[in-house]
């Protein structure tokens, strides 16, 4: 039973056992006169309705708390309650939100430093996939070049079909370290990196169009690094579950910032839950205070906008491609 109707009955029951010792004992006439009992079952009915507006305005900001504490999520900051009410019922508003805003505090703390260590076990898996797998497959190509001019034919044509098995691996190999570590993130830039992005996720089914603003606002190392990883992950969900042709990823001037949307023409979200990856973009973007939204495209599909405040620049002209 909720509070509202906790105090109400206890209160409510109060009026009707004094209610009814009016009638009875305690009373002003004997017999009661029907005049009489009309204006006490009038002044009885008069006092619960004042009794229930007064509680539930008295009440009405604890209501919202609830919702509040309901709807909470870390990965969505921000909302707080207002505060309202007198005496406890604002206190305990009030320390709501600042228990909200430690906590907050607390997650963006807690997954600045594993989305760190995360990137440096990338970088660390990726190197020694280039250094070590890498050049071993390298070194066991050279090797099958060097025996297959010495084999005779028919078995030349089946170390053919190896080393092209092999050069397959070491691609691939390379691929995935260029997915842990984006090499060209660091050496060329964000806009670079985004187009090889988009390279390596058009395929016969999948068409990816860029389209990047030449003169960004000025990005530091972490915002570029949060950006490409949340459009990669864009693009990895569209691949993997949206069925879609075709993919705009767009990297534009914001008003206060830089803005990155993720668009394609598939089958949308529906009701499934957010997943690990969806889940991960949220916690990037609280990284460094951007805003993310999902949801359906204006034309359908499914829609990734990750909203960065920058410094202000110059305005933007943006090329297609």
């Amino acid at each position: 039973m909720s509070l509202f109707w906790r105090i109400f009955l206890l209160d409510a029951a109060v009026l009707v056992v004094a209610t009814i010792l009016l009638l009875g004992p305690v009373t002003v006439s004997s017999p009661v006169l029907p005049a009489e009992a009309a204006v006490v079952v009038a002044g009885l009915v008069v006092m619960l309705v004042a009794n229930a507006v007064l509680l539930r305005l008295g009440l009405a900001p604890l209501r919202r708390l609830t919702r509040a504490m309901t709807a909470a999520d870390l990965l969505r900051p921000g909302s707080r309650p207002a505060v309202a009410g007198h005496g406890e019922i604002a206190e305990l508003i009030t320390t709501f939100n600042t228990m909200l805003d430690r906590l907050e505090s607390e997650r963006a703390a807690g997954s600045a430093r594993v989305l760190s260590g995360q990137e440096a076990e990338r970088r660390r898996i990726a190197q020694e996939l280039h250094d070590e797998v890498g050049q071993t497959l390298t070194a066991v190509l050279l090797q099958l070049k060097h025996v297959s001019e010495l084999a005779p034919g028919p078995l030349r044509e089946e170390l053919h079909q190896v080393r092209e098995t092999t050069r397959a691996s070491l691609e691939e190999i390379r691929r995935i370290a260029r997915r842990l570590r984006p090499g060209v993130l660091e050496e060329l830039g964000l806009p670079s990196a985004l187009r090889a992005l988009t390279t390596e996720f058009t395929s016969p089914g999948l068409t990816v169009v860029h389209r990047l603003a030449p003169d960004l606002p000025v990005l530091d190392e972490q915002t570029e690094l949060v950006l490409y990883r949340v459009a990669q992950e864009g693009l990895t969900n569209t691949a993997r579950h949206a069925g879609a042709h075709r993919v705009d990823l767009v990297l534009e001037r914001a008003a206060d910032g830089a803005r990155l949307i993720v668009r394609d023409d598939g089958k949308g979200l529906g009701a499934a839950p957010e997943g690990a990856g969806i889940r991960g973009m949220r916690e990037r973007a609280l990284l460094i205070g951007a805003r993310l939204a999902l949801g359906p495209g204006p034309e359908g599909g499914t829609e990734v906008r990750l909203e960065v405040p920058a410094r202000p620049a110059h305005p933007a002209h943006e090329e297609e491609h």
